[in-house]
């Protein structure tokens, strides 16, 4: 089946994209509005974006053309955000914050989520998020009615203890068990994985008997 996106509407672009792209990494979001309040808000619109300068990406949700919701207008009044990776046990937390909470709500207040002050930024990160992204605003572009991109520089980052080896600078997924993000209420465990050698051009040429040519 071919489609033309052209030929369907938003609602039904969104629905084939967030079930085709899977699975998808989940930020939940830690802002500081103007009067103090931290919000918490989840988001799979989310990606590394590169390593030099360290950079992650956003897209956020808008309410219409003038009025973002409450990460967006606290991102663009502080250029600030922590971004809270999610594992399984932070998993139903995470639920919780995309309640459609009024305007001005403090997530983690509502909720009981603990705290911990960050260690470059306002925002504070929650203290049972295996990993949290320490990030200031690198640029915003507000795109159509509906939807804003956040570029974040990653100026900070903490992981429980435990999850990293520091030598080697790798993570025990055994222990990081994060949770990815499908279509709908649908979610995914990271449990069960499997490797692929990447080789070179090299070695692919010795792997099928022949030689290198060009």
């Amino acid at each position: 089946m071919d489609l033309a996106f052209a030929e369907l509407d938003a609602r039904q672009r969104y629905k084939l994209l967030t079930a085709l792209v899977v699975p998808r990494p989940i930020a939940l979001v830690t802002t500081v509005g103007p009067e103090g309040v931290v919000n918490a808000a989840p988001y799979s619109f989310f990606n590394t974006f590169g390593q030099d300068p360290p950079l992650v990406v956003l897209g956020l949700d808008r309410r219409d053309r003038t009025t973002s919701k409450d990460t967006g207008r606290n991102i663009d009044a502080t250029g600030e955000f922590v971004i809270n990776l999610v594992d399984e046990d932070l998993a139903e937390a995470m639920n919780l914050c995309a309640v459609d909470f009024p305007a001005g709500t403090s997530e983690p207040g509502v909720l009981g989520l603990e705290l911990v002050a960050s260690r470059h930024v306002r925002p504070g990160r929650l203290a049972r998020a295996p990993a949290a992204l320490e990030c200031r605003l690198f640029t915003l572009m507000r795109i159509g009615a509906s939807r804003e991109l956040v570029i974040g520089e990653v100026v900070g980052a903490h992981i429980r203890d435990g999850l990293l080896d520091a030598e080697r600078l790798r993570i025990d997924y055994e222990r990081y068990r994060p949770v990815g993000r499908l279509c709908g209420d649908l979610y995914c465990r990271t449990r069960e994985r499997f490797a692929l050698r990447r080789l070179s051009y090299a070695q692919w040429c010795a792997e099928q008997g022949g030689e290198e040519t060009g």
